[in-house]
């Protein structure tokens, strides 16, 4: 079959969100709240484990932090802790603090050009979404996307595949028509969960991950004037990810 859509996860993959945006911004709705939890860049890279901000909290205390007492609507208070973070993020990325990764811009643009489908799949909360997209990709670029399955318009997150099956549901499209583009294990467990072949772009937290399922592994999708680098597959000579690459991994996988 023809590739035919791009369907994109987001924190780690569109921009380097977590250590310098959620991490922050987690740190800030605890002090909000009076809370003597303080999230360093480790403690967060071990609780990246744990996919969705209200799970990681609660993690976080059985875990990290069993002293601390639970009122009886804890549930309650975590969710008004991810809403207070939800604030503190978004207007972080309003000031422009945290911009795409190498050659996603050049990326989408591309293939919006060529006429291919863009979606998203993710468990970031959609304002979160919405929000980085018109600040740190372009003025009304959500549109570019047919699709946003964002927070918790599924009830289990990655690594559970429901977010992509989700998005190729409502753009009726078969697995072998896409590529996934992800950043994490639990992410492209999610992607190879539902038989998407998927790209992986590391980062900081995720460069020890098992990405062994990954049609290609690299340092980001690169640009003309700065390459990528392959940690894993074939880049047949190309020092940036086009859409000439992207059709011949898809068709070779």
């Amino acid at each position: 079959m023809f590739l035919e859509a791009l369907i994109f996860d987001v924190d780690g993959t569109l921009a380097d969100t977590e250590r310098d945006g959620h991490r922050l911004a987690f740190n800030a709705a605890f002090r909000e709240f009076g809370l003597d939890w303080e999230w360093d860049v480790a403690t967060y890279g071990q609780l990246l484990a744990v996919t969705g901000g209200k799970e990681r909290m609660k993690h976080f205390v059985d875990t990290l932090r069993p002293d601390f007492l639970k009122p009886k609507d804890f549930d309650s208070l975590v969710v008004a802790l991810h809403q207070a973070k939800t604030r503190h993020y978004t207007t972080l990325l309003a000031q422009g603090g945290i911009p795409m990764r190498p050659g996603v811009k050049r990326l989408l643009q591309e293939a919006r050009s060529q006429g291919l489908r863009l979606a998203i799949a993710t468990t970031t909360t959609p304002e979160n979404v919405s929000t980085l997209l018109e600040h740190s990709l372009e003025s009304g670029s959500a549109t570019w996307f047919e699709q946003i399955g964002a927070g918790d318009v599924v009830p289990a997150k990655k690594p559970a595949p429901d977010i992509y099956c989700w998005v190729l549901e409502r753009m009726r499209l078969k697995p072998e028509q896409c590529l996934a583009f992800e950043d994490s294990a639990n992410g492209i467990q999610a992607s190879r969960g539902a038989r998407l072949k998927t790209v992986i772009t590391i980062n900081d937290y995720t460069a020890d991950h098992d990405f062994t399922e990954a049609i290609a592994v690299l340092s980001d999708l690169g640009e003309p004037d700065t390459p990528f680098k392959v940690l894993q597959g074939d880049a047949g000579g190309k020092h940036y990810v086009d859409l000439e690459l992207l059709r011949a991994w898809h068709a070779g996988a």
